[in-house]
């Protein structure tokens, strides 16, 4: 294949792609696939002769869509989503095409100084003070992990990444039990260890609060531990939860911890000037990270970590050796230094496609909409006899379960799934088997929101 056939091949996927997102609605959300039907029409070793590009095209047509969960489909209820505007599908193609590799400024110059600066804008369009800066990564888990690595070396007087953690007292961590599993991920990979995550007891309402951490970090001083920095939960992925921002921060201000914030789906909701009171004080964290690629329709993979101070990251995640200098600019920003991979890729260009072709104000619709029409058909939800509302909506997310039992709510869900017109997800709150409700999909209108009712109708 050259360059003359992708350019043919190119326009014959724009078609299909075209094509897929019209008839997306007529699709299941969810195949009816089982494990291993696809690998079983695969040949068992790769072609040693060339095949043609029809024969590959045809292929991916007959195998591919019909075995995919469709994360574009509007009625997509599932986890969070991982939305794609066609303005940001438009600047990954343009991205895939130079196919850089923007480690350092010299090696993309625009890259670097575009991310910059839609840090920036995304900062500001969220309410940030102007003294915050930042880096894009892949994913939430990279910049939680790189934050909890920061905290690990400041807790060491930096001798963590040189020495490693040997001899001295443990480190310990603290969050609530309605923090993200990537918390425990990168509490784990830093060499702290998950059994030095402190679930911070929480309030009637699912939140960590000031006192509660407190009392965890006294009393961790007492037995001789070191505690070493706190990850504050922002729209937790199981029920929306919050901590109180506020108190937890000045708490860990007070015992000198850094702190993390994960608002990794919520925080895209603070476009809207109305919701930002559920992170009031978010100002006073040294990270924050959130998702565009969640509920912004910038295409995954796009995480944006927000740091007031960047030092501490780049002393813990910075290397530069000889092979990576750029002599004649010796103090320029190369992203890679804020980060854990060296390789990165030109993630910036599809958040500036997408804030132009939309404007913050068709992103702040759209959200508006989703939490609107979420509300509503939790009232709808809570007049049906079968079912229960488990916990209210958060932004665009609520729990409900049947009525029948953990038994009767996980068959329910089992039906709605099989069936394939709508896609939600379950999650366990206080022992108990619910199911989770998010509207967030970039192209979903009113009325395949309120299919979820019909559905739950045809099923209870």
């Amino acid at each position: 294949m050259n360059h003359d056939d992708l350019n043919h091949w190119s326009k014959r996927a724009a078609d299909w792609a075209t094509e897929y997102h019209r008839t997306l609605r007529e699709r299941p959300v969810r195949p009816a696939a089982e494990p291993g039907a696809v690998a079983a029409e695969l040949p068992a070793a790769a072609p040693e002769a060339p095949e043609s590009p029809e024969e590959i095209f045809a292929d991916f047509e007959r195998l591919v869509p019909g075995a995919m969960t469709h994360w574009q489909h509007p009625r997509f209820f599932a986890y969070f989503p991982a939305n794609a505007s066609p303005a940001s599908m438009w600047a990954e193609q343009l991205a895939n095409a130079m196919s850089a590799q923007c480690m350092l400024w010299q090696t993309s110059p625009a890259a670097t100084e575009i991310e910059g600066v839609m840090v920036r804008w995304l900062a500001a369009a969220l309410g940030l003070p102007g003294r915050f800066t930042g880096t894009i990564h892949d994913s939430a888990t990279t910049a939680t992990l790189s934050a909890v690595l920061t905290m690990r070396d400041r807790a060491t007087d930096w001798d963590a990444s040189r020495k490693g953690l040997f001899g001295g007292p443990p480190l310990r961590v603290y969050a609530s039990s309605q923090a993200h599993s990537s918390v425990d991920k990168a509490v784990g990979l830093s060499g702290i260890g998950r059994d030095n995550l402190v679930k911070v007891e929480t309030d009637a309402d699912f939140a960590m609060t000031g006192r509660a951490l407190k009392e965890a970090v006294s009393a961790d001083r007492a037995a001789g531990l070191v505690p070493a920095g706190v990850v504050l939960c922002v729209g937790g992925t199981s029920i929306g939860a919050t901590d109180r921002l506020a108190e937890c921060l000045e708490v860990a201000k007070d015992e000198g911890l850094p702190t993390h914030v994960d608002a990794a789906w919520a925080g895209s909701a603070m476009i809207c000037p109305e919701f930002r009171g559920i992170w009031a004080g978010v100002e006073e964290a040294d990270s924050i990270v959130f998702n565009p690629h969640k509920w912004l329709g910038v295409q995954f993979d796009c995480s944006v970590q927000f740091l007031a101070d960047p030092g501490p990251q780049v002393r813990t995640l910075g290397m530069r050796p000889d092979y990576l200098e750029t002599p004649e600019h010796g103090d320029i920003v190369n992203y890679n230094e804020w980060t854990v991979p060296l390789g990165r890729r030109f993630r910036a260009l599809k958040i500036w496609f997408t804030l132009r072709a939309h404007g913050l104000e068709g992103l702040r619709a759209r959200i508006r909409n989703h939490v609107a029409w979420t509300e509503e058909l939790c009232g709808i939800i809570r007049t049906m006899d079968d079912f229960e509302i488990v916990t209210e909506p958060r932004l665009a997310l609520f729990t409900f379960a049947h009525r029948g039992g953990d038994e009767a709510t996980a068959a329910l869900l089992e039906k709605i799934n099989s069936d394939g017109r709508v896609y939600l997800t379950q999650t366990r709150h206080q022992g108990r088997f619910v199911i989770r409700m998010t509207a967030g999909a970039f192209d979903c209108a009113r009325e395949d929101v309120m299919s979820v009712a019909e559905v739950l109708r045809e099923f209870a």
